[in-house]
């Protein structure tokens, strides 16, 4: 990366010769080469599920999560630094707080995003601050958009997707999500459904290099009376049996 070492990347606010930021395109490696992270927006809800890497074979399971409730009809998953998203995490719940005891009503997903978008661009703009290195999905149902699925990217952009994924294997998982765009089953998909299909993308996408993973899962939808909950464990180990048959099915082909 040409003019690292040389003084452009201690701050923030210091633009390069050629215009660039090192600290954001620094904060946007850490979310490219962290574990994947995947969301798909369904007919009846939205389903998020994330790589948790093993470690340690002392590691108790179920810890070190990377999905969060943020209020009863939105849910987060992080890619990226972990610590900074548990902080971008506990701003969106601040800010779902003080909007309902405000107005006594939920903050919809969309406004939710653009205030955490702008918490997040502010550290890319003031000395003081470093960017956060975690992109999020947002994903959750209101009642002016119905099921709804976001990316907030380190910059401070808030996009809306059908299906995402941030993190290493986001090329190959963002392609077979796009495969089931083009087969038209996207728009009909039932959260019952996409677990399995989110479990082998990750299986799919997944390092072998890397070490072995434990999958975490959400979803909101009329299963779960539309709060943001994970995955029943018996659903998730279910949807991975049927996944990795499908996968080495494919192989054998």
């Amino acid at each position: 990366m040409s003019g690292t070492g040389a003084g452009y990347d201690q701050s923030v606010a210091q633009y390069s010769p050629d215009g660039a930021v090192y600290q954001i395109q620094y904060a946007c490696k850490a979310v490219d080469s962290a574990a994947t992270a995947v969301g798909i927006q369904c007919k009846d809800g939205v389903v998020m599920g994330c790589e948790k890497l093993k470690l340690s074979k002392m590691l108790v399971e179920g810890t070190n999560r990377r999905i969060f409730p943020v209020a009863k009809h939105v849910g987060m998953a992080v890619g990226g630094i972990v610590a900074d998203g548990r902080s971008i995490v506990s701003r969106a719940r601040q800010e779902a707080q003080n909007h309902r005891s405000t107005w006594g009503a939920d903050m919809t997903l969309d406004m939710l995003c653009e205030r955490i978008a702008a918490y997040k661009h502010m550290h890319t703009t003031y000395a003081p601050y470093r960017p956060f290195g975690a992109s999020v999905l947002a994903g959750g149902i209101d009642l002016t958009n119905g099921p709804s699925l976001y990316v907030i990217n380190p910059v401070g952009e808030s996009i809306r997707y059908l299906g995402a994924a941030i993190g290493k294997g986001r090329a190959t998982a963002r392609t077979e999500i796009e495969k089931i765009q083009a087969d038209g089953t996207l728009e009909n998909l039932m959260c019952k459904d996409a677990i399995k299909i989110i479990a082998k993308i990750l299986h799919k996408a997944h390092d072998e290099k890397d070490k072995d993973f434990e999958l975490e899962m959400s979803w909101i939808c009329p299963e779960t009376n539309n709060t943001h909950q994970l995955v029943p464990k018996e659903i998730v180990l279910l949807a991975e049996v049927q996944a990795k048959e499908e996968l080495e099915d494919e192989d054998d082909e």
